[in-house]
């Protein structure tokens, strides 16, 4: 399960980093209403997802970087439960509040999902000789 995660938590992320700079109003849109600066907010987002997209492909630099997504995928979380309490505001998501309660469980899953990313090496631990007992 954790190459698995490997494979895709990386570009996943990146690919949603980059589309904070894509369609930044969509996401302007969903910063709740007490948090300052908005469009900053969808900007400093979207390159933590993508340095930690980038970070996540890389053993070395794996664990940081996983660990960076999980902070920033805790952040944004207010923002998609602003959403779904507002789901009027977004008439052109399909399937309306209803979808948008839905997610929420899956974006939990999606934190789990770059943790096991993050503990991934990468690759197979290297085999150890028996030792001998004394």
């Amino acid at each position: 399960m954790g190459r698995v995660a490997v494979a895709f938590a990386g570009p996943v992320m990146t690919l949603a980093g980059i589309n904070h700079f894509v369609m930044p109003h969509a996401y302007a849109s969903i910063v709740p209403d007490l948090l300052p600066a908005p469009m900053g907010l969808v900007y400093v987002s979207g390159i933590a997802e993508i340095v930690g997209g980038l970070g996540t492909m890389h053993p070395r630099t794996r664990r940081s970087a996983g660990w960076l997504l999980i902070a920033t995928l805790v952040a944004v979380f207010p923002g998609n439960v602003f959403m779904a309490q507002n789901a009027e505001d977004y008439p052109g998501v399909p399937g309306g509040q209803l979808s948008l309660i839905a997610r929420l469980p899956f974006q939990v899953l999606f934190i789990y999902w770059v943790w096991l990313a993050t503990l991934s090496e990468g690759r197979e631990p290297p085999e150890r000789p028996l030792q001998p007992s004394p």
